[in-house]
């Protein structure tokens, strides 16, 4: 059984990666629709494949468990607003021609991750870390110089996923990857549905053909899909070998901004991201040692 999980865990990890590193190709299918109505969309029908996953895999039990939870269903109700908060963000960064500052974002997630460590958990950093910290500094002082201001969609998409990550992390040994995900879509529903009325005949579901309508269906697929992948993968891999993939996602982004949307590189944007990619080299080199240094319990 052990050897089965080896195998299919990289690829499913790779999967999940992939898809979120290629969901800029996605999002400009669906206009004229703009970022909130796309997001509306991908609340109301990720909560529908959620709760047929749930049936599918026999997780609705572990699912209204949650719900009545005070305690988890509060955790949930705050992943949820900073979730919305960074599919928002991320979507009109696509549809505005500026994947490349959604991949820096998550370029730096990793570094904001550690620096809320510090800030919030109270965790001593070792040197390295500090360092990796300077760089990520240096990458935000460099690209707000030399662009003419702060890079805002890179440092929300970061600090909104950053706190998600930390706000789920305080339910994950609890709550499982899909139910969790059902009750986060749960809370923000009633949000999207009421946006959605409000819009009524300017929204673009029904005046766009079939077509379209099908694509903002199917973002509740692309939404759901790579985190089930992910959670399978996760459950197969070791931390470390996780913590790699994840530059898969930002790394895909910067492609498709570059190579495929064309956007704009100047001197500021390379440096800034080349000093990042130095942060998390350092982070990423510290993470492997650290965990050689960790002794196995067999």
């Amino acid at each position: 059984m052990t050897q089965h999980h080896d195998r299919w865990g990289l690829p499913l990890g790779i999967s999940a990666f992939m898809l979120w590193g290629a969901m800029p190709l996605f999002f400009p299918l669906l206009e004229p629709a703009g970022a909130i109505e796309i997001v509306a969309n991908r609340v109301v029908w990720s909560l529908a494949f959620c709760l047929i996953a749930l049936a599918v895999m026999r997780q609705l039990g572990a699912f209204r468990d949650a719900l009545r939870s005070p305690r988890i269903l509060g955790t949930l109700a705050t992943a949820a607003v900073l979730i919305v908060i960074n599919w928002v963000v991320y979507v009109y960064a696509v549809l505005t021609d500026r994947v490349l500052d959604a991949a820096l974002g998550y370029f730096i997630n990793p570094v904001i991750t550690v620096l809320l460590g510090v800030l919030i958990l109270r965790e001593r950093l070792r040197p390295v870390q500090w360092l990796a910290i300077a760089f990520g500094a240096a990458s935000v002082v460099v690209l707000s110089t030399g662009l003419g201001g702060l890079p805002w969609i890179s440092l929300c998409l970061a600090l909104s996923f950053g706190m998600y990550g930390l706000v789920k992390n305080r339910v994950g040994r609890t709550v499982q990857a899909l139910p969790g995900l059902a009750v986060e879509t749960v809370v923000a529903t009633p949000f999207a549905v009421a946006y959605l009325v409000w819009l009524g005949s300017s929204g673009t579901f029904t005046g766009h053909g079939a077509g379209h309508s099908v694509l903002l269906m199917a973002s509740g697929v692309v939404t759901a899909l790579p985190l089930l992948l992910f959670g399978a993968a996760a459950r197969r891999l070791p931390l470390s070998v996780v913590g790699m993939l994840q530059y898969l996602t930002p790394a895909l982004q910067f492609l498709v901004g570059l190579l495929i949307f064309g956007e704009h590189m100047p001197a500021a944007r390379w440096v800034g991201f080349i000093l990042i990619w130095v942060a998390l080299v350092l982070l990423t080199t510290d993470g492997i040692h650290q965990s050689r240094k960790t002794p196995r319990i067999r």
